[in-house]
């Protein structure tokens, strides 16, 4: 655990907080509100970036008001929706500043679980969240518990719930890794990728919430397909790397 002193060294650079959202009008002025409050709190500079994957209700009008109104809220969009792991390449290359911290839109994380997260800033490289209690429909944590002990098995990257999207990284081990995935695999990708360079990984427990707004995408049959595909072609690719 770090002293106060250096968390406030480590952050004093600032913090990028991003945000990838698709269709979520109903979620996303209260998730943006919840995490400009909780940044302001640490008192280093920070921006609040909203990636809007090709929304078809209002969500960028909304991030559009709100950007209007604080200077550190910016919208970047993408003309149509090209899947999760586009919206996080977009968000890790939109940021500015030495740490990343990333959350959904969907308001299934309190923005304010980031002070779980911030103790461990001085000497890790990635600290990633799990989710306690995880809100989601028994299917989906059926497939989260085999996709988990998957990558841990293929991988060996020790942790509980490598797609928790509550993770808080620093940027310049991001910018130094060949992220190609473009749907719900990228957070795998980006742990794996990381272990396998050395990065220092710290994981905490972070409550999860049922959503109180829309409905979620990432169990389609589609979804799942693609990223089975993408985990079995970087197992391939790391085990050619090591052999």
């Amino acid at each position: 655990m770090s002293s106060p002193q250096k968390l406030t060294e480590a952050l004093s650079g600032g913090v990028s907080a991003f945000l990838p959202c698709h269709n979520e009008e109903g979620n996303v002025e209260r998730v943006v509100r919840a995490v400009v409050h909780t940044l302001e709190g640490l008192h280093v500079p920070f921006e609040v970036i909203v990636v809007d994957d090709g929304s078809t209700d209002r969500t960028a009008e909304v991030v559009r008001r709100l950007a209007g109104e604080d200077p550190r809220v910016r919208l970047v969009s993408h003309p149509r929706n090209l899947g999760y792991g586009a919206a996080l390449r977009t968000g890790f290359s939109a940021s500015r500043y030495p740490w990343i911290f990333f959350t959904d839109g969907d308001g299934q994380f309190d923005p304010q679980d980031l002070s779980r997260l911030l103790p461990h800033a001085a000497y890790a490289d990635l600290v990633v969240g799990y989710r306690l209690r995880r809100q989601d429909p028994p299917h989906r944590r059926l497939f989260g518990w085999l996709w988990n002990l998957l990558v841990r098995t293929w991988f060996g990257v020790r942790v509980r719930d490598v797609d928790c999207a509550f993770k808080l990284l620093r940027k310049e081990m991001v910018d130094g890794l060949p992220l190609r995935a473009t749907g719900a695999f990228l957070s795998t990708e980006l742990l794996c990728r990381a272990a396998a360079r050395g990065a220092r990984v710290v994981e905490v427990g972070v409550p999860h919430y049922p959503r109180r707004w829309g409905r979620q995408s990432g169990g389609r049959p589609d979804v799942v397909v693609r990223a089975f595909v993408e985990l079995w072609r970087l197992h391939r690719e790391l085990r050619v790397r090591r052999d």
